[in-house]
């Protein structure tokens, strides 16, 4: 499975409705990851083919969605995204999604899917 390209229409509709709660409740029972990422940017072109693997590893049980933030300017401003690429970490069973800047290598993203989504 790869990675899933997030619009914030597709974020409302299959992960959380901001414009209609302020309090977080996601709607997936699969944990999910979130890079928001800019073409432009050197560190996320590093991330990009991790996430791949990830994906690929952890299909069926962790999503990775990638936002760009240039075209999806929205979702960049609900979550105060300051700079990329930074990934929000989103466990299920009612847990606070956690946000973490900076690119991660792929050791530390898998101690974070093992430790706080599965």
């Amino acid at each position: 499975m790869a990675t899933i390209k997030l619009t914030a229409d597709k974020f409302k509709s299959d992960i959380f409705d901001y414009t209609q709660s302020k309090e977080w409740s996601y709607k997936d029972d699969v944990p999910a990851i979130i890079d928001f990422y800019a073409d432009w940017c050197g560190p996320c072109k590093m991330v990009a083919p991790i996430l791949e693997e990830l994906s690929n590893e952890y299909e069926g049980k962790v999503k990775i969605y990638k936002v760009d933030t240039e075209v999806e300017q929205e979702l960049a401003a609900v979550f105060q995204i300051r700079s990329i690429p930074s990934m929000l970490f989103i466990p299920t069973g009612g847990k606070q999604p956690m946000m973490q800047a900076g690119a991660l290598p792929k050791g530390a993203l898998n101690d974070i899917i093992q430790k706080e989504l599965l």
